[in-house]
């Protein structure tokens, strides 16, 4: 595969997955360790993405706020939002982790709206304190690096005494056989923990995260309430979920 291909394939696994390893990267285009780290590095180089200890991660992840990013499907994460908004009611206690469709969601989440958002994510919580009327509480713990997500033993500990109306997630990967599953095994521990702390688990991603699957499970599909897409809740990919009793959206 010539090089130009290779680092069309790297750029779009990072803006879809937000940050990838380079073990996974070597694997998908069967190519060396060191040929994918001489990409990264060069993808790196034009300010593509952001190179980082064992693989890269996608500049609208690391720096949301900066208007030069780009964030991928971003008109997809903003229908996303609006429809995961519709779940949401005054007086609701509701628990997030952060990642680029979340922040879009707490982008536009109504003025008029009066509840309490849990969150585990510096970047969301800036967001939503930009609403007035909205009470906002970060759990805090250890700065995964270049992730913003707090992650440890103390954000699982926090997490643990509380009982939120709905966990908002995002998703890595989510298939209808294996679940919700991801690639880090901190981040695993501390999604984990959210989907305890909630009466009711959301999930939101794009579609081309959908039906497909990560080495780490975080849970069952039994223990995921609703799954949301930029997809109409009736198209065929979609399907395999809603005969499990997920409410699609």
């Amino acid at each position: 595969m010539k090089k130009n291909k290779r680092q069309e394939i790297i750029l779009k696994e990072i803006s879809l997955h937000n940050k990838v390893h380079s073990v996974e990267l070597s694997e998908l285009l069967q190519v060396s360790n060191d040929t994918i780290r001489r990409d990264i590095a060069e993808l790196d180089e034009q300010g593509l993405i952001s190179k980082v200890h064992g693989g890269a991660i996608s500049k609208s992840f690391v720096s949301p706020f900066n208007s030069d990013n780009i964030t991928y499907a971003a008109e997809e994460k903003q229908l996303i939002a609006k429809k995961a908004l519709s779940l949401f009611k005054n007086d609701m206690v509701i628990l997030t982790e952060g990642g680029t469709t979340i922040l879009e969601m707490a982008k536009l989440i109504p003025s008029q709206l009066k509840a309490t958002f849990i969150t585990i994510s510096p970047q969301v919580g800036i967001v939503l304190a930009q609403h007035g009327n909205l009470d906002v509480i970060g759990i805090g713990g250890k700065l995964i690096e270049n992730g913003n997500l707090y992650i440890g033993s103390s954000v699982v500990e926090q997490l643990s005494n509380l009982r939120a109306d709905y966990c908002i997630l995002g998703a890595n990967a989510f298939s209808s056989e294996a679940g919700l599953t991801d690639a880090d095994w901190e981040v695993v521990q501390v999604k984990k923990a959210l989907i305890r702390a909630a009466k009711k688990v959301v999930v939101v991603c794009i579609s081309e995260k959908v039906n497909t699957q990560k080495w780490l499970k975080i849970c069952g599909i039994e223990e995921i309430d609703y799954l949301i897409t930029e997809l109409d809740p009736t198209d065929p990919q979609l399907a395999s979920f809603v005969q499990k009793n997920i409410n699609v959206l």
